[in-house]
């Protein structure tokens, strides 16, 4: 135990296990990892910190005596981007477990970049997820949680009571989730329309869990992916990740029964016209249990993002992710995974720059501008109070 909570170390080395402070997943940052701006990609990041986050819940759900199972994960907190993280430096992402309920988790993550040559380091990213354990014979039996000790009783409250916030959230979030983004014509410049993009991946076996499941790192790589090319195209500048702002997953999307290839293979201007690569066949050890040559079914994500406020210096930017399991699947069409992202511009020399205002058209976008801009004033009074704090210590 350490500060109340539950740390593991997540690194793959040999010998005995380091200070608490030190314990975390370790990875060194290498030129594929990069985004526009030379940096490393924000959605890296992302499925970095999810990685972490499903290794020490897994662990500490698989301590007790019930049976097998995997955690899943069901929601993000809002995730601040503090620093970018450079190439060739090394992330260090720790996870502590600082609330169990019943049947979810609640992981703190926090990610420090370190430079290898100086031993200069400083955090980069701090993030709070929720995870599930379903069990591995049955995945849509969740088990319980085995219960962590609190080194006070208030750590035990204030858990319990982020806890109801975020079920309460992901409630109306999920209420709310009705939208689809249309294909607009002949868009003008810094409209929604003009900026509004889709994504198509087909999920293959290297998206998923042991369990048969999209990893949620995955799903926020290509989801941060579509932010990004939303937010390029309003501000036609270098852009990075901010902050995202609480990832429900509403639902497990699965890659149905057996391996096949995958792979994303339109990202469309507005909207994306899908391009049919078809199933993938069975073939040798993989044909186990069907014929030979039959098509396996498959699922499809899309992955569509469109802006929704602006402010002088940010951009707000709603992504959503649908599944379509599209062979031999009675299934329809279903949203799993919604999110906010929020981006800011850059010039070449990586300093911040003005925005280009949003212009609103119909009456669903200009709800949409308020909504954003409620949540744009409370995160920053939020902040403000947190400065001032922490001035106070």
């Amino acid at each position: 135990m350490a500060g109340g909570g539950h740390r593991e170390d997540m690194g793959g080395g040999v010998g005995p296990d380091p200070p608490a402070a030190e314990r975390c997943l370790r990875r060194i940052m290498r030129p594929d990892d990069a985004n526009v701006a030379g940096n490393v990609h924000g959605g890296t990041v992302l499925k970095m910190i999810e990685e972490a986050g499903a290794i020490i819940s897994t662990r500490h759900c698989n301590s007790g005596t019930g049976e097998p199972c995997v955690a899943a994960l069901a929601r993000v907190e809002r995730t601040d981007f503090l620093s970018p993280m450079c190439i060739g430096e090394v992330a260090n992402v720790s996870a502590e477990i600082t609330y169990t309920s019943k049947h979810s988790v609640e992981v703190q993550v926090n990610v420090m970049s370190e430079n290898i040559l100086t031993g200069a380091k400083k955090v980069t990213n701090k993030a709070t997820l929720w995870y599930v354990p379903l069990a591995l014979k049955n995945v849509n039996k969740v088990v319980e949680v085995p219960p962590i000790q609190y080194a006070r009783k208030e750590q035990e409250d204030e858990g319990r009571k982020r806890y109801e916030e975020q079920k309460l959230d992901r409630l109306e979030t999920k209420q709310r989730n009705g939208d689809v983004i249309m294909p607009v014509i002949n868009p003008e410049p810094h409209t929604v329309g003009y900026s509004q993009s889709s994504l198509i991946h087909l999920v293959g076996p290297s998206d998923c869990t042991l369990l048969g499941f999209v990893h949620g790192g995955v799903t926020m790589k290509l989801m941060d992916e579509v932010a990004g090319i939303v937010a390029a195209r309003h501000c036609k500048t270098n852009i990075v990740t901010a902050s995202v702002d609480a990832i429900n997953f509403h639902e497990k999307i699965k890659k149905e029964r057996r391996p096949g290839a995958g792979g994303t293979w339109y990202l469309g201007h507005g909207f994306g016209h899908r391009i049919n690569l078809g199933c993938p066949k069975l073939s040798g050890a993989g044909a186990r249990g069907a014929s030979l040559g039959q098509p396996l079914p498959c699922s499809v994500i899309t992955i569509s993002g469109r802006m929704t406020f602006t402010s002088n210096k940010s951009m707000e930017i709603e992504v959503f992710v649908d599944a379509d399991p599209f062979v031999d699947e009675p299934q329809e069409r279903y949203r799993a995974v919604s999110a906010f992202f929020t981006y800011v511009s850059l010039s070449k020399e990586g300093k911040p720059l003005p925005v280009p205002q949003l212009l609103t058209e119909t009456e669903d976008e200009k709800r949409r501008f308020e909504e954003g801009k409620g949540r744009y004033l409370q995160t920053k009074a939020k902040r403000q109070a947190q400065m001032q704090q922490a001035a106070q210590h």
